[in-house]
């Protein structure tokens, strides 16, 4: 028998370079979730908006072009912010797990990753209107952390690689080792779990901090109890209830006033700014004779009115749900700056927000007799945290975006020549004001009726200018008019419904359209929310059976 030469172990499998990569992908992973973990403790300090994927998520919303934030508020409705912050998550896993695979081969470059990414998160910290130096740390924080432990995993990882190369007999005794003797499989065994343990403890680790930092933070800033205690004075001249006439008795129709919870919220807060009642104050200043300093309690002391109103939200799409009516409780807002001394020439009010958001209202509108607040509390109760407490501004007539300013803390008087807002500088309609909508709610989109007497009903508004006539039509035939409930006022919507005599079994199209009270019809050609408002009839289709 002849002595034969050894063959050469065959290279890794599939299954192993796969199984490489997943362990080298798990080591950024895991260097994440540490950075994560660090960054939302560090928050605690300096407050959840400076956390570092909310830094980036914010800095994300303002860099956003217009036409792909109508996309994502038409396609995602109210989960916009869930579905942008889970979309920065993952972006950050794809790119941690390459950090993982590239720190293995060369540790410099993953923790350069790591770097990266927290001087993007403090430079997104720092582009906020308002902040400081200290917004940037827990950003720093997150990249220092992130780049020691992919540095430290992934040198336990190459040991243990080296480790492993040593056994296979075509490297042992070679001359990156001086012991003569390969590494036992125990040896080896215990270096892959050494990695396995340190990986997941490290993600465990970071998971634990992030979610102890986020509950820590939120436990500190929480102004819920202080929301409690506000205790609301009686307005100085009480609005009658609305009479039970303004409501159809349709079942399926909207509520006549909407209810606190189900109050439409679009904005671009991914953390509802959260102020202390007894800390807040409302800077009065700009092209005014007296400016003023004033204290939630110097608010509450003002006569405080009640307003009926329909609020709704520029993004709303034709027959959309971003609308809503409430009772406001609140400050005037003309006294207010009657009192200040408005200086000729002045011909916009722009109010700041908590978070630097900037609305800016044609200053005439709000000192033309209509009833502008400053909006302490919404169906008797202190405002919401997500509806603006302590205090928002509200001004009939506009849409959200030119009028209603939550969580706010500055009011300037300016000119439009001076100061573009928020929504200005990035293409919107600089009036904001509201455009007739009517919308059908009964039947159902795509619902069967049986032949016969069918409700049709829904919702119209033309806000300050008021609904004098809605119209209903079926397969493009003649107009019918529909009954209008109860006026309760200009500022509100009205409800309408239809009886129809639904004969012919089939499939049929329903359109509506409205007349505002100063004669204009409601325009049928469709126009997209950007950059004034949808404009055209809505339509439904049901089938008769």
């Amino acid at each position: 028998m002849t002595d034969e030469p050894t063959p050469p172990a065959a290279p890794p499998g599939r299954r192993h370079r796969f199984l490489r990569a997943a362990g080298a992908a798990g080591v950024g992973l895991a260097a994440a979730a540490a950075a994560l973990g660090a960054g939302e403790l560090a928050a605690y300090a300096t407050g959840a908006p400076t956390a570092p994927v909310i830094a980036v998520g914010s800095a994300a919303i303002d860099l956003t072009p217009t036409p792909l934030k109508e996309y994502a508020v038409r396609t995602f409705g109210t989960h916009d912010k869930a579905v942008l912050l889970g979309g920065i998550y993952l972006t950050m896993a794809l790119l941690a797990a390459l950090a993982g695979l590239l720190a293995v081969r060369r540790p410099a470059v993953g923790a350069v990753v790591f770097g990266v990414f927290g001087a993007l998160g403090a430079w997104a910290a720092l582009s906020r209107p308002g902040a400081g130096a200290a917004d940037c740390v827990p950003s720093l924080v997150a990249g220092l952390v992130g780049a020691t432990a992919v540095l430290l995993l992934a040198r336990l990882c190459r040991r243990a690689r080296s480790t492993a190369a040593a056994h296979r007999p075509e490297t042992a005794g070679g001359p990156e080792y001086d012991d003569p003797e390969p590494p036992s499989k125990s040896t080896e065994l215990t270096s892959r779990r050494t990695v396995m343990a340190a990986t997941a403890g490290t993600f465990a680790a970071g998971a634990l901090a992030g979610t102890a930092g986020r509950a820590l933070t939120d436990r500190r800033y929480d102004v819920t109890a202080a929301r409690g205690t506000v205790r609301l004075p009686a307005p100085a001249a009480p609005l009658a209830p609305l009479p039970a006439a303004v409501h159809p008795n349709v079942p399926g129709l909207s509520a006549f006033t909407t209810p606190n919870a189900d109050f439409y919220r679009v904005d671009t807060a991914l953390t509802i700014p959260r102020i202390d009642p007894r800390d807040w104050t409302l800077r009065l200043h700009g092209l005014v004779d007296r400016p003023r300093l004033l204290t939630f309690d110097e608010l509450l002391r003002e006569p405080l009115e009640e307003l009926d109103h329909t609020l709704s939200c520029v993004s709303n799409e034709v027959g959309g749900p971003y609308v809503g009516t409430t009772r406001w409780l609140g400050a005037a807002l003309p006294a207010l700056l009657r009192r200040a001394g408005v200086r000729a020439g002045a011909d916009q009010l722009v109010g700041r927000s908590k978070d630097g958001m900037t609305i800016g209202t044609p200053l005439e509108s709000v000192l033309d007799g209509r009833r502008a607040l400053l909006a302490v509390a919404m169906n008797g109760e202190a405002l919401p945290l997500a509806h603006g407490f302590p205090c928002r501004s509200v001004v009939p007539g506009f849409y959200g975006y030119a009028s209603a300013t939550k969580w706010l803390v500055e009011l300037e008087v300016t000119t439009f020549a001076a100061f573009d807002p928020y929504w200005v500088r990035r293409g919107w309609d600089r009036t904001g004001t509201v455009r007739t909508a009517s919308r059908i709610e009964v039947p159902a989109p795509f619902a069967k009726v049986p032949a016969g007497e069918v409700a049709v009903a829904g919702t119209a508004w033309a806000t300050h200018r008021g609904i004098s006539a809605v119209e209903v039509r079926i397969d493009e035939g003649p107009w019918q008019q529909a009954e209008l409930a109860a006026d309760a006022g200009p500022d509100l919507w009205r409800q309408w419904s239809y009886r129809w005599p639904a004969a012919a079994p089939g499939t049929h199209r329903v359109e509506v359209r409205a007349t505002d009270a100063t004669g204009a019809v409601q325009p049928e050609s469709r126009a997209a929310p950007f950059p004034a408002g949808a404009t055209g009839w809505h339509s439904t289709v049901v089938t008769v059976t």
